[in-house]
């Protein structure tokens, strides 16, 4: 799949103040990246340690926090990883379901799609 960028405002949970960044869309990510320094500048602070597998199989560690995302002017609170200062920003995958987007990679953009309750199996009479 062909990679893409889109631009996305992200700042505390608590302040007024957003920075935009142009954020890779990794599907292959679980949560969003973004550098430490920035993430800082805005307030957000980390709240744990998690283990990431990389690419090379490597498995190192990284902080994560709480967010707030603006995308396509609509606001979700996040799950943010402090990646190292020369971090791509990444938009992962729980990011996307919490907007509910998905990838269209041939036209190299999000889409939305409806999220899924089949597994409650509720009756006709109880959905209306």
């Amino acid at each position: 799949m062909g990679t893409f960028s889109v631009s996305v405002q992200v700042g505390s949970v608590a302040g007024p103040t957003y920075q935009t960044v142009e954020a890779l869309v990794d599907t292959g990510a679980t949560y969003a990246v973004l550098p430490t320094n920035i993430l800082m500048s805005l307030g957000v602070e980390p709240v744990e340690r998690f283990p990431f597998e990389l690419a090379d199989d490597r498995v190192v560690e990284y902080e994560v926090g709480h967010a707030r995302v603006r995308l396509d002017g609509r606001e979700r609170i996040v799950l943010v990883v402090f990646g190292p200062e020369s971090a791509t920003p990444l938009l992962g995958a729980t990011t996307l379901e919490l907007f509910g987007l998905a990838v269209d990679p041939v036209h190299k953009r999000l889409v939305p799609v409806r999220g899924l309750l089949k597994g409650f199996g509720w009756s006709r009479s109880l959905a209306s």
